[in-house]
């Protein structure tokens, strides 16, 4: 054979091989008629660039002859990785189409799903102040199957003797725990990340995700996951979904073989964000701030994602709706909102409530003093004219204040309740205070019981009378409910993150704090005037706090004594309210009468009560 035959040989072989297209993934998995988010596929897989698609229908696994009209092609586009193709799809019929892909005269197959959008999908309806959240861990939570603790296919095995490892807590837990959060008075749940995250270390929290259309299989499956929602749903109980957009694990698949280089945000050395989120609308900030805000990496096994990559935002747009469609979810919870490029960001979030208009998303913007949180909340008129679409946001300045105020005697100038006060004064800041999720911790920070003066169990449930009466939506961190602790503080948050007390292991005082809790958030469930009533409180300086949740008809009064000492109620400094209701009202903690038109009403030392007044 002459040199320049063989370098021809050569040279064909290595066309044809890389003229020959496979295709190994295609998301999102499958779609629905009558979306109002358009339909771009992601197809991963070898040589996939500038091949040539066709859409043919199947009926029964055999080809419908005749021009498809039920699903086609309108567009489609490489990435800078050969290995990608974008194709843009118009979505007419439900049916399985078979999607081919060809190169020269080879080809690559899939067939791929429309549904048929369930009824009333578009309408269904999100969380709201009327619900009570409760917050899982999920590794952590509740082991309902010991079966998939460790599995060969995944990294990291369970192993309970290590704080930091994962534990076993999986979907089936929650299954088998939905009538103790329903005795409790929970109306939603929203649990830690259930996707996958295939890290070797630390995966148990699930916010370093590896695959975001599967379930992980040491959770359980995708079809489990829907099963945990419809039995939540018979219950009255609605699911809230973790996502977390900012950033993904380190061992995604797409890590491998980035459609572009600025799929996500890249240094030439590992670069921390530094957490500065007023970079956001700080008139006097640097663009250097406002870059390493937004791209600077959350931690070095989560790569943080470029949203303002067109074809990943809309990637973000399809996954979102595609969970929520897939698995009929009654919300979304949004991590580390702050972090993210902020403008493509709203458009992700608009894209989610346009297409379910009644729904509600709630983002984490983990920050301080109230004019910072507020900033994030849709309806709130900023300077600069930005909206992040989101309904709702955390308070944590109300947060903070009630930790506080309860850490100590509260003794000095500005201390105690007072501290509550002058954060609900706050409240003119926001857009709407009913869609504000209050709570008194959460899995990223120290447990209520932790933070208490002496571990005083009475303060935690003076804390909960306030949760469960201030405006704004309740979440309550799972182990709460019994006056949980962190088993060693010193060693981090993994500690604070452990299994749920089950049977014996309920102590007498931890079944009184549930009861406290469930007496509480049961009793919530039915009263419109603490969902959607106005706030009038009063300030003392005497370590209390009093307010009023009220309408037309009817209101709430709250007295909470943080005080070591016992303390009288300055009924007469309420007269602008009480002189519009019968002041003789039922006490809903004890079962007691107040006539609040006296003036002598003694409150016991760090105590509490919640008094129900009529017209």
């Amino acid at each position: 054979m002459t040199r320049k035959l063989f370098l021809f040989i050569a040279l064909f072989s290595a066309i044809s091989l890389q003229a020959r297209p496979r295709i190994d993934r295609t998301e999102p998995l499958c779609w629905w008629t009558e979306m109002n988010c358009p339909l771009t596929l992601l197809l991963h897989g070898e040589d996939l660039a500038d091949a040539q698609v066709t859409i043919q229908q199947l009926n029964k696994g055999k080809i419908v002859k005749g021009m498809c009209t039920g699903l086609q092609v309108t567009g489609q586009h490489n990435a800078e990785s050969p290995n990608y193709l974008f194709v843009d799809l118009a979505v007419n019929e439900p049916g399985t189409y078979r999607i081919t892909l060809k190169k020269g005269k080879y080809t690559s197959k899939v067939d791929y799903t429309i549904h048929t959008r369930r009824e009333g999908s578009r309408e269904r309806q999100g969380f709201t102040s009327a619900d009570m959240i409760y917050l899982i861990m999920s590794d952590r939570f509740v082991d309902g199957d010991e079966n998939n603790n460790t599995l060969p296919n995944m990294a990291e095995p369970a192993n309970k003797e290590n704080v930091h490892g994962r534990f076993g807590g999986d979907i089936q837990g929650v299954i088998n725990s939905l009538d103790h959060i329903f005795d409790l008075g929970a109306t939603a749940i929203w649990a830690t990340p259930f996707l996958e995250d295939n890290e070797a270390a630390w995966s148990y929290h699930g916010y370093a995700c590896s695959d975001y259309y599967h379930i992980d299989p040491r959770f359980g499956s995708n079809e489990l996951y829907c099963e945990m929602v419809e039995k939540a749903h018979e219950k009255g109980i609605k699911i809230i979904m973790d996502m977390v957009p900012n950033h993904c694990g380190g061992t995604h698949w797409w890590m491998k073989d980035l459609p572009y280089h600025n799929w996500i945000n890249q240094f030439e050395e590992f670069t921390n964000t530094h957490n500065v989120f007023s970079a956001n609308y700080d008139t006097n900030a640097s663009e250097y701030d406002r870059q390493l805000s937004n791209r600077g990496w959350f931690d070095r096994p989560m790569p943080d994602m470029n949203l303002e990559n067109p074809d990943l935002l809309q990637y973000f747009k399809q996954w979102a709706i595609w969970w929520v469609e897939y698995a009929n979810l009654d919300g979304l919870r949004v991590d580390t909102y702050p972090y993210i490029e902020m403008v493509p960001a709203s458009e992700w979030i608009k894209a989610i409530m346009d297409e379910y208009p009644n729904f509600n998303i709630v983002g984490e913007c983990w920050t301080r003093p109230a004019p910072a949180v507020a900033y994030w909340q849709s309806g709130v008129k900023n300077y600069n004219g930005f909206d992040s679409h989101l309904k709702t946001v955390m308070d944590f300045p109300v947060e903070e204040a009630i930790r506080q105020a309860l850490e100590n005697d509260g003794h000095g100038w500005g201390n105690g309740l007072t501290r509550v006060y002058d954060a609900m004064a706050m409240d003119y800041l926001y857009a709407d205070v009913n869609n504000i999720m209050i709570m008194l911790g959460n899995h990223d920070m120290d447990r209520i019981a932790d933070v208490v003066k002496d571990g005083d169990l009475r303060r935690v449930k003076l804390a909960t009378t306030l949760l469960a009466t201030m405006r704004g939506i309740p979440q309550v961190f799972y182990g709460d409910e019994y006056g949980m602790k962190s088993s060693d503080r010193s060693l981090g948050h993994s500690t604070l993150r452990m299994p749920l007390p089950l049977g014996e292991s309920v102590t007498a005082e931890m079944q009184d704090m549930y009861d406290y809790h469930r007496h509480l958030f049961q009793w919530r469930k039915g009263e419109p005037v603490i969902h959607t009533g106005k706030t009038m409180h009063f300030m003392t300086r005497d370590n209390t706090y009093a307010f009023f949740r009220y309408n037309d008809n009817e209101a709430v009064f709250v007295f909470a004594n943080a005080s070591e000492d016992s303390r009288t109620i300055p009924t007469a400094n309420y007269a602008e309210i009480l002189s519009k209701y019968n002041p003789v009202g039922v006490d809903v903690i004890t079962g007691n009468t107040y006539d609040l038109s006296q003036k002598d009403i003694a409150i016991e030392p760090l105590s509490s009560i919640v008094v129900k007044l009529q017209k």
